[in-house]
């Protein structure tokens, strides 16, 4: 199979039902940033982290690949895609993992400034992307609507992200710096 097929010659793509749309259409847009996010989420599993976190990343890599998938078909054709859609289950799971976190984390009381180590500066990389793709596919569903659940999935994963920097940090013994704002008189 050859990588290049030059049907995107002119500035266009096809979505999953063949229909040819701009690239820059917000519905490619959703999905290209969704691919972003993954990347991003590869890199940050590539990083000397935990098992436990790693197994999650791939789980959420997966069903970040059904997100595109879903984002890549016409919501009329939504029954051609023959593969499990995401479901309150995704949801609770991204839940549970961030009170299981949560339970080991200092309460906290300020806003966090990102950094302090790579590992956890990607892993804020990749919760702003998630951010990016939540505001992407909300515009998108403002025209062609979008699977509530997969807009709830985006939402909570990017809660997920924050929470795993968070973790990580205390993990890798990094510094958590508060952001406090200067005060005016």
């Amino acid at each position: 199979m050859k990588i290049y097929t030059k049907t995107g010659d002119k500035a266009t793509t096809a979505l999953f039902t063949g229909k040819r749309v701009p690239k820059h259409h917000i519905r490619i847009e959703s999905y290209g940033t969704v691919d972003e996010l993954n990347s991003f989420l590869g890199l940050l599993r590539d990083q000397e982290i935990d098992h436990h976190s790693k197994e999650v990343l791939t789980l959420v890599q997966n069903k970040l690949f059904t997100v595109g998938a879903i984002l890549a078909t016409e919501p009329k054709k939504e029954n051609r895609l023959k593969i499990p859609k995401i479901n309150e289950d995704d949801i609770e799971l991204l839940e549970k993992e961030m009170d299981q976190m949560n339970e080991q984390l200092p309460e906290m009381t300020h806003f966090i400034l990102p950094g302090g180590h790579t590992t956890v500066s990607y892993c804020h990389i990749a919760r702003t992307i998630c951010r990016r793709a939540e505001r992407m596919i909300s515009y998108l569903h403002e025209n062609d609507p979008i699977p509530d659940m997969l807009l709830a999935y985006i939402n909570r994963l990017s809660d997920y992200l924050f929470v795993l920097a968070r973790k990580l940090s205390k993990d890798l013994q990094a510094e958590e710096v508060k952001w406090i704002p200067e005060k005016l008189d």
